[in-house]
């Protein structure tokens, strides 16, 4: 087990659009995200809303005038399962709280953890825009990560920025803040015992769903976050 800690970086939320995402943020945050950019290598685009603390909010979507691949062998899955038919239908309905992304901070070194430990850690993408780049771990079907079959969301992104300055610091001051970050998955146990591995069962409450649905129930992220109007809750 680890013994390194993590913090919260980021948490995703998945759209159609950009527009239909930032717009379910605005509505239930009473602020729109904004800036963000296009991230060539997997063929998405986002916009960023600050959170108190160094962390932010992305609304992600795949990005319509992205260059196509030279061929099928070139095209690489899209982050955060934006292909798969699971999300598309459960695009459907609407944006969602569909993930979350931890920082590994220095001096541990991102792509050499994940080279020790290459069944716990997907592999480590470089990845830039701008004047940011960072390490991402990312599953080369572009699936959520995972451990022993448990994932769906709940088990998070591992990030490592290269630059010195964090994305948050150059976004604007919102009055936001994550009060609570909670999950339900059916295999809350063995997602709960990889979290404590990679030193990210702080950040998180994780519960199995109500006896009634079981291991039929759907895995869900929910984050309360405090607003100048009041409490509100990403889901």
């Amino acid at each position: 087990m680890t013994a390194h800690t993590l913090q919260l970086d980021h948490l995703v939320i998945s759209a159609r659009t950009l527009d239909e995402g930032t717009q379910y943020v605005a509505d239930t945050l009473g602020v729109a995200p904004a800036g963000g950019g296009a991230h060539p290598l997997m063929r998405t685009h986002n916009r960023l809303l600050n959170l108190w603390g160094g962390g932010y909010l992305e609304v992600i979507a795949i990005d319509p005038e992205a260059e196509a691949p030279a061929s099928d062998a070139a095209a690489r899955p899209r982050v955060f399962a934006l292909d798969a038919p699971k999300t598309h239908a459960r695009l459907a309905s609407g944006p969602y709280l569909s993930h979350w992304v931890v920082r590994v901070d220095r001096p541990r070194n991102l792509p050499r953890w994940q080279a020790q430990y290459p069944q716990r850690i997907p592999p480590v993408v470089p990845m830039s825009r701008g004047a940011f780049t960072w390490a991402l771990a990312v599953p080369d079907d572009g699936a959520f990560p995972s451990w022993q079959g448990a994932g769906d969301g709940i088990v998070p992104t591992l990030i490592q920025w290269d630059t010195a300055q964090h994305p948050s610091a150059v976004l604007p001051e919102t009055g936001l803040a994550l009060k609570s970050l909670k999950a339900v998955h059916p295999q809350a146990e063995t997602v709960e015992a990889h979290l404590r591995w990679l030193g990210a069962a702080h950040l998180i409450a994780v519960s199995a769903p109500p006896e009634a649905e079981g291991a039929a129930a759907e895995a869900a992220l929910v984050a309360e976050i405090e607003t100048p109007a009041g409490l509100r809750t990403l889901k």
